[in-house]
């Protein structure tokens, strides 16, 4: 990969992170990073929409991180929000206010991608030990947890509560007492009930921490002379009876120098912290200072050096299900030859589209491990609801509908559930795997003609060599009933 540079952000519940960074002769290089605590979760009401006040913050931060993204590409740019964004109601309307500030796309990432990123960015940051570690991170609205060995997560989890929601929770009224610590420890304990054995058996010979809270704890239980370094059961018992001395947020601050936004939620992060530490046993952890937006980072110079998990995904995924490998290759080897004769008349020269469609050509079959009948809806539940290494949600949701597309009935109205921007060119990149889909139906082991394709709009013309389709009577049959299909979706197919 040549020197240059690439950035990541990440829209956290608690704060927001920037990291920007350059490959050099093989090594990462971050140049600036820049972190504002915006407090997104603190801004969800009862209904579980962000108000006003917390978007502005957002917004304001944003835009002073636009500065540093100027003239970068899109391919060199990832942007990620996590689990409030994961719940706000209004999250799509945010989004859209976000994107256009950046200038960039924003995705919203599942729990277990945020796990799986989290300990790309912890593995590269930490130096390399025998035997597995088990990784730790505290956000705003979700906690992660993961166990892994070198560079590869094992078991992932995502947690709904951080240091944000918990302090909302128990603390809401900036006082501490003993039974809202008892309260938070509760919560801690029922959350981490149903993975607490997975986890210990295991095992793991090294604990890390990842995450601004968990650096404030340390500095706190460092400063106290509780711990050399690190954070212990001990220190964070100590730690406990402190908070219980000082009884308020304001005063905890004053104490251990706090910045008023970390203290407002240290009371939280604490006591999730030390639940996890009782229920899975843990003595002691070091605190690393990769986290998401290192992961990120890596998992972005993966993709320029086209070493994308999210085709190991694909493949993982196409072996689970016992998918025909060589009719998933023949279909997508159709697909990609249409994409390439109309990718500027349909504007989709963007590479990501060339991946989605390769992808859901060869996945267009994962439903018939379920049923024959309708396998096209099974496997865009399948696509839609599974944790899928590598993907964002929209990335999810558009392979679910591409999948969910490529037979029978043309479904507009779940394209209309996709981003405005994705809409059309979805559409297209359906039309193009159905015709693929058709093409090689009868599932011949023979190579086909490639069909020349026009396509101006709506109007879409196939042309194959002279006498073929009248030596292809089903083909022909299949396009006429394609023809048909797709012209109640608004578009036009002619062939001959």
């Amino acid at each position: 990969m040549p020197t240059e540079t690439i950035a990541a952000i990440d829209l956290g519940s608690n704060s927001f992170h920037m990291i920007v960074a350059r490959m050099a002769e093989g090594q990462l290089q971050v140049i600036d990073r820049l972190r504002e605590m915006v407090q997104l979760a603190a801004g969800l009401d009862n209904k579980q929409r962000l108000s006003e006040a917390a978007q502005d913050r957002a917004l304001d931060c944003l835009a002073r991180f636009s500065q540093r993204l100027r003239d970068m590409p899109p391919s060199r740019v990832r942007i990620v929000g996590t689990n409030t964004l994961r719940q706000a109601r209004n999250g799509r309307d945010f989004l859209l206010r976000a994107e256009a500030v950046l200038n960039h796309p924003v995705e919203v990432i599942s729990g277990m991608e945020e796990a799986r990123l989290i300990y790309l960015g912890v593995a590269h940051s930490s130096a390399n030990v025998e035997g597995r570690r088990l990784v730790v991170d505290i956000g705003g609205g979700s906690t992660e947890l993961i166990i892994g060995e070198g560079f590869e997560p094992l078991q992932l989890e995502s947690l709904t509560m951080g240091c944000v929601s918990m302090t909302r929770r128990c603390f809401a009224d900036g006082r501490i007492r003993e039974d809202g610590l008892r309260l938070a420890e509760l919560a801690v304990s029922l959350n981490m009930e149903p993975i607490t054995l997975a986890f210990q058996d295991l095992g793991w010979s090294q604990v890390i921490g990842a995450s601004g809270t968990i650096r404030a704890i340390q500095d706190v239980v460092v400063g106290e002379g509780w711990s050399r370094e690190g954070v212990t059961l001990t220190a964070l018992q100590r730690l406990r009876a402190a908070l219980l001395e000082e009884g308020k947020v304001a005063d905890i601050a004053a104490r251990w120098s706090l910045e008023p936004a970390r203290a407002d939620v240290f009371p939280g992060g604490f006591t999730v912290l030390y639940g996890l530490c009782q229920a899975l046993a843990v003595a002691s952890l070091q605190v690393s200072d990769g986290a998401l937006r290192e992961g990120l980072v890596y998992d972005l110079v993966g993709r320029i050096c086209h070493e994308d998990v999210r085709d190991r995904t694909i493949t993982a995924l196409s072996r689970r299900y016992g998918l025909d490998a060589a009719q998933a290759e023949r279909v997508a080897g159709a697909a990609r030859a249409l994409l390439e004769q109309v990718r500027a008349s349909w504007r989709l020269e963007d590479e990501e589209w060339a991946h989605a469609l390769e992808w859901a050509a060869r996945l267009h079959e994962i439903g018939l491990a379920i049923a024959h009948s309708q396998y096209h809806k099974h496997g865009a539940y399948v696509l839609r609801y599974a944790d899928l290494p590598g993907f964002s949600r929209s990335g999810q949701e558009l392979l679910a509908v591409l999948v969910g597309g490529h037979r029978r009935k043309f479904p507009t109205k779940v394209f209309a559930e996709l981003p405005q921007d994705a809409v059309i060119p979805a559409q297209r990149l359906c039309v193009l795997l159905r015709l693929a889909v058709v093409m090689h139906r009868g599932r011949g082991r023979q190579p086909l003609p490639l069909p020349a394709i026009r396509a101006d709009g709506q109007q879409i013309e196939l042309a194959f060599p002279a006498g073929w389709l009248d030596g292809h009577p089903l083909t022909r049959a299949d396009l006429e009933q394609e023809a048909e299909y797709i012209r109640k979706a608004g578009f036009r197919l002619k062939f001959g």
